[in-house]
């Protein structure tokens, strides 16, 4: 069988539907009180609009591309979603409770349905990642297994992981449908999330690796096909290995809903705030472990010109707060990097395809002696033209300037970002990484103290992780 036609073969679409759950049975009615109630929402859907993926996801602007530490940027087609199935579908009328159910118990059963639910689909792609893609490369030979391994990381160690979850939840479900108690399954399990740290972390490099392989015709054209079989849901293959992170900050949301609808004295609601305790420990855990693994793989990154631009403060640096492209007032484009202590000035370079590298092109800057000017738009000048209203337009907005002495002369650049958002967050991370230098003296701040924006993979929970992109233009 030749190539082509193997290829073919193995990209029959994976049996992975899934079966029904039970049918819908009889209405709801008889067991709600006669209370007007507002329509129930999928919990997803909340989710959603509260956090934004990227296959590298962006953040509350669409249009943004400064890779802030912890979101990403990616594009993708329109996906095809699953169906939705609600809770109230699977309800058995007849083997349930006799006593009316209260629209706080409904909403209840939906967020511990979706939190079940999530964990079958996720299952489910996990699987999917490996059948589709990872196995058919493999056996194909478009990809090594040492350059499968690092891309897909420990990617198939999860399945049986959240496997074990959804039996639990399964098991702890009755006969009609419903569920009384899932806080004590949830606190026994989410420690078991630690092992995302490994697969986190690998992600920063599993990015560029697998960016750099679709420049080879026989993977793009296998991914290719992958994203317009059935199977896809056209999600690339990046969107499938991201999935797990998507996955994690949802935890700490589900867990919120399932909260926000049990009551006080609720028999649950002890080992739920304990579970939630848990899990938002685990997360700010695993993003710190990334951050500083994304750190680390940006400072090996770096290519010095001049023994004289390596400094101490990019060496003992843990945290990347943000990085991205800027252009200068002569239009050049520049990779800056603003890491905990220090800000940093490069050009991307390709060198014998292998990943991106950064080579210093100025003296790094220490953020203790920056200083951060805001400047209006139409204020800067650009190419030999003239201020004011005359040169208002698009090549003299969204400019910043950042000063620095050194007992020389007086150091001064101008960054031009993409658009008026990618500015405001620049100026939103150097403010605040002025702000924790001050705060911390001369010692080195903890890692994750003002980290607001890395590298697009590991969007987590809200509050920990912000990971921005960093699309701006520096000069």
């Amino acid at each position: 069988m030749d190539y082509h036609h193997q290829l073919l073969f193995l990209l029959q679409e994976p049996s992975t539907k899934r079966s029904k759950l039970l049918t819908r049975v009889t209405s709801l009615a008889s067991l709600l009180p006669p209370v007007k109630t507002t329509p129930l929402k999928r919990i997803g859907q909340t989710l959603q609009r509260s956090i934004s993926f990227r296959n590298d996801t962006k953040v509350s602007n669409p249009s943004s591309s400064m890779t802030a530490t912890r979101v990403s940027t990616a594009t993708a087609p329109a996906t095809k979603r699953r169906d939705s199935k609600l809770w109230s579908e699977t309800f058995d009328v007849r083997l349930g409770a006799t006593q009316p159910l209260s629209p706080k118990e409904i909403k209840r059963q939906e967020a511990i349905f979706e939190l079940a639910q999530g964990e079958q689909d996720l299952v489910e792609d996990l699987k999917l990642a490996k059948k589709a893609y990872h196995d058919p490369m493999l056996k194909l030979s478009i990809m090594t297994e040492h350059e499968l391994n690092q891309i897909f990381g420990t990617l198939e160690s999860l399945i049986p992981l959240h496997e074990d979850l959804v039996s639990r939840l399964r098991e702890a479900r009755k006969p009609d449908g419903s569920t009384e108690h899932v806080g004590h399954i949830l606190t026994d399990w989410l420690p078991c999330l630690s092992s995302y740290t490994s697969y986190c972390s690998n992600q920063v490099k599993a990015k560029p690796l697998l960016d750099q392989k679709k420049q080879d015709r026989r993977v793009q054209d296998f991914l290719q096909r992958c994203l317009q079989s059935p199977f896809s849901r056209k999600l690339d293959l990046w969107n499938f290995l991201d999935i797990p992170r998507s996955r994690l900050v949802k935890y700490p949301l589900l867990l919120r809903e399932i909260l926000k609808h049990t009551p006080n004295d609720h028999p649950d609601r002890q080992h739920l705030d304990e579970a939630m305790l848990v899990v938002q420990s685990v997360v700010a855990d695993i993003n710190r472990r990334t951050g500083e693994s994304e750190c680390q793989y940006y400072k090996d990154r770096l290519l010095y010109t001049e023994d004289g631009q390596r400094d101490e403060l990019i060496d003992r640096s843990r945290t990347l707060s943000c990085h991205g492209e800027l252009k200068n007032n002569r239009g050049l484009k520049l990779h800056v990097f603003l890491f905990q202590d220090v800000l940093v000035i490069t050009r991307s370079i390709s060198l014998n395809d292998q990943p991106v590298s950064y080579q210093l092109c100025r003296q790094p800057i220490p953020i203790r002696q920056l200083d951060l000017e805001d400047l209006l738009d139409g204020e800067m000048r650009v190419g030999g033209s003239i201020r004011g209203a005359f040169s208002n337009n698009e090549r003299t907005k969204n400019f910043f300037r950042v000063t620095y002495r050194t007992g020389g002369p007086l150091q001064s650049h101008c960054f031009q970002a993409s658009d008026a958002f990618n500015k405001q967050q620049w100026i939103n991370c150097i403010r605040q990484a002025k702000e924790a230098a001050a705060l911390t003296g001369d010692q080195p701040p903890e890692t994750g103290i003002y980290c607001k924006c890395m590298y697009g993979f590991t969007i987590f929970y809200e509050i920990y992780m912000c990971h921005m992109t960093c699309g701006s233009n520096s000069g």
